[in-house]
């Protein structure tokens, strides 16, 4: 299986619908790349209450320890994003002008929540330089499809993933969905497709090679 280099990754752009979207789908890369020296991480949410906004931060912190995180936090209406396309769009094209990005993290363009596609679709005419990485959240529309990135996780990165989504997504506990098996049974299947215990799944839609 081929290898995608990010030894080069120096600023990223995390972009999510709602707090805890990007710890969900991409925790494990975060907690990969916070070991990298002189890192800096835009963190965006277009939804979410002020307290969710705080859970988000405390995240984020929390996952890229040692990184250096600045947030652009947006509180557009949860489940509505469609309905403000405009809004949306010139938040992310704002946080595009501001930083220029290594490497963008976004939802996936075929993900079943109107909000996550929302931001999904407007991410490629924003950002036309950097590595895009669309990650898959789980949820009852069973949505999960085939990718073509794999980012293979230690145990002890899996494991460390779902403690913190734990300990900073409080609000979030007593979802049916909201447990260890989910998150860990996921990374458990994504492992075995890429010859690895554990691992986090992408779509990349396009990527440069440099020879």
């Amino acid at each position: 299986m081929p290898a995608l280099q990010l030894t080069g990754v120096r600023d990223v752009v995390l972009l999510g619908a709602h707090p805890d979207d990007i710890e969900i789908g991409a925790g494990g890369l975060l907690l990969a790349l916070a070991a990298t020296a002189g890192l800096r991480v835009h963190y965006v949410l277009l939804t979410g209450t002020p307290h969710r906004h705080a859970e988000a931060r405390a995240a984020a912190t929390a996952f890229l320890a040692g990184a250096e995180v600045t947030f652009t936090l947006h509180g557009l209406p949860d489940g509505r994003l469609p309905a403000y396309w405009a809004e949306a769009k010139a938040a992310i094209e704002a946080v595009a002008r501001a930083r220029p990005a290594d490497l963008v993290v976004a939802p996936d363009p075929g993900d079943a929540h109107q909000d996550h596609r929302t931001v999904a679709a407007l991410v490629p005419t924003a950002f036309r330089s950097g590595t895009v990485l669309h990650y898959e959240i789980p949820k009852w529309d069973g949505d999960l499809g085939r990718r073509n990135v794999y980012l293979p996780l230690t145990e002890a990165q899996a494991r460390r993933k779902v403690e913190l989504l734990h300990k900073h997504f409080p609000s979030q506990s007593g979802r049916d969905w909201w447990d260890d098996e989910v998150f860990l049974g996921l990374a458990r299947l994504r492992g075995v497709e890429c010859r690895s215990r554990y691992a986090e799944a992408y779509r990349c839609e396009k990527a440069v090679v440099r020879i």
